[in-house]
């Protein structure tokens, strides 16, 4: 959209330059190659790989946001939970959520008041409303302590999270976003209407000049407005860590619980990867991101405890077969409780008058990526004469063309035109690619045509669609985001799988 400037001979020249390949940095660099825009985005290590792949797994309102007053952002983040589930149905299913009642906690005329906003806020369409079920007669009180007889059901969604991320990525390629993984920006420095951006990749530094610099690097925003020089400007974060934890299954059904704790937390326990359950979070300050998060056997104790506290059966630390943490880049609204502070987004545009254009991101969560992009370009229109107009809202991501929207349909359908496959690993395989499933199987006959089997249905032409297609590089990016292998294979298959990749990385 920019004509190349003299200033800077050789080097890459853009309208636009993301820092951070998280859901907020991909959906704005998505956003703006589909509306014309010249778009990079530079990671410095994985797409998703840190706050991105570790939340709940949820599209979802916010329920408890409602007792806190967050009335606007539940209104948009129910509205965009219909937009998502429309968009990528393969990676995104319905999921009922029992909320049961127990005296002495959140008053019965509390909850039907706050489910009955829930229901009304945001324009539902599609998913189910609220009722009211006796436990004790219905499936979904067995896993529960007898005494409790009262739930209430309602509606909420389940997303794979690193797969939405690759999913952003690979649409804005598709619409000419250059995506860089493992590539750090260095410094920048305003150079009248440009930014002047040094990037490394393995030593290599580069040039680019950019109209507009987007710090969308979550938790790492304070370090992008230092490396730019603006040590003037406060990131106005407050980092959250929040911890997972995922024990054998604990139930037989689809539904996931939503448990109060003694707290006033409430802690979810959703069905994951068929034979597991997901358990979280908790919610404890943090003070950096210079270190690698992890799991605490407090936050394991607390998660247990009150999982325990609800369920016939308890939990307890020997069950935890994995764990993961992030850290939450929240917008610091001053708020004392870690609980009460805001999930909202604030866009901060820094425009002097003819020079370049910084907008930093602070806060959001999965669920309002897309919204938060529209956002951003709303921002930053009046500095884009004849931009194209929003897109996003009705647009399919890669793979989301299913019939009916439904993934098991298309897995009958995969499991009948390629019936080596067998029926768990057609589903796998729908529940991950949807529509670019047939891509990755191509014209196979036998098992032997996609190459080496790792197991659960994973072959090596999958992988090479992981390497060459979405970015995957080292074992954990195959294991762990682009799928959730990692749970399901041996060590042998692993090691075969790392073995494989570009540069044999095991990170």
């Amino acid at each position: 959209m920019f004509a190349e400037g003299s200033d800077f001979p050789g080097a890459q020249i853009l309208d636009m330059l993301v820092v951070g390949g998280g859901i907020n940095g991909v959906g704005i660099a998505r956003d703006a190659a589909g509306r014309g825009l010249s778009v990079r985005l530079v990671e410095k290590g994985d797409l998703a790989a840190a706050t991105s792949s570790a939340s709940s797994k949820l599209i979802h309102g916010g329920l408890r946001y409602l007792e806190h007053g967050a009335f606007r952002l539940v209104r948009e983040a129910l509205a965009e939970r219909e937009v998502l589930l429309a968009s990528a149905p393969h990676i995104i299913q319905p999921l009922p959520f029992v909320l049961p009642y127990a005296r002495g906690l959140r008053p019965r005329a509390l909850l039907r008041l706050g489910l009955f906003l829930y229901d009304h806020l945001g324009g539902r369409r599609t998913l189910p409303g609220t009722q009211t079920v006796a436990l004790r007669a219905h499936p979904y009180g067995g896993p529960l302590q007898a005494h409790l007889t009262t739930g209430f059901v309602y509606s909420d969604c389940q997303v794979d999270d690193a797969r939405l991320v690759v999913l952003n990525a690979r649409d804005a390629a598709a619409h000419g976003a250059e995506i860089s993984t493992r590539t750090e920006m260095r410094s920048a420095r305003r150079n009248g209407a440009y930014w002047r951006i040094l990037t490394e990749k393995e030593g290599v530094t580069t040039e680019a000049a950019a109209r507009i610099l987007v710090n969308a690097a979550g938790p790492w925003a304070g370090e992008v407005l230092r490396r730019a020089g603006l040590t003037e400007h406060k990131a106005d974060l407050r980092l959250i860590k929040g911890s997972h934890i995922v024990v054998p299954r604990l139930y037989n059904g689809t539904q996931a619980y939503i448990l109060q704790n003694d707290d006033r937390r409430i802690v979810f326990v959703l069905p994951y990867e068929g034979e597991f359950s997901l358990i979280g979070t908790t919610e404890l300050p943090c003070s950096g991101v210079g270190e690698p998060v992890a799991v605490t056997p407090p936050e394991i104790d607390y998660l247990c405890h009150a999982v325990s506290g609800w369920f016939a059966k308890p939990v307890a630390p020997q069950d935890v077969i994995w764990s993961y943490a992030g850290v939450r880049p929240l917008y610091d609204d001053r708020e004392l409780n870690a609980s009460a502070v805001t999930r909202d987004y604030v866009l901060e545009l820094d425009a002097p008058t003819g020079k370049a254009l910084l907008l930093s991101i602070f806060g959001g969560k999965i669920t309002t990526y897309r919204r938060l992009a529209e956002h951003a370009l709303e921002k930053l229109a009046p500095f884009l004469p004849g931009v194209k107009r929003p897109w996003t809202a009705g647009a399919m991501l890669p793979g989301g063309d299913l019939p009916n929207r439904d993934p098991a349909t298309y897995a009958n359908g995969l499991a009948r035109d390629y019936p080596f496959l067998g029926t768990p690993a057609a589903l796998r395989l729908a529940r991950s690619y949807g529509s670019d499933a047939r891509r990755i199987l191509g014209s196979a006959r036998h098992a032997e045509d996609l190459g080496r089997s790792f197991g659960y249905g994973f072959s090596e032409s999958e992988l090479g669609w992981l390497v060459e297609q979405e970015w995957a590089l080292t074992g954990e990016d195959v294991l762990w985001r682009r799928s959730k292998l990692g749970l399901h294979l041996d060590t042998d298959a692993s090691r075969a799988i790392v073995a494989l990749l570009p540069g044999c990385r095991a990170a």
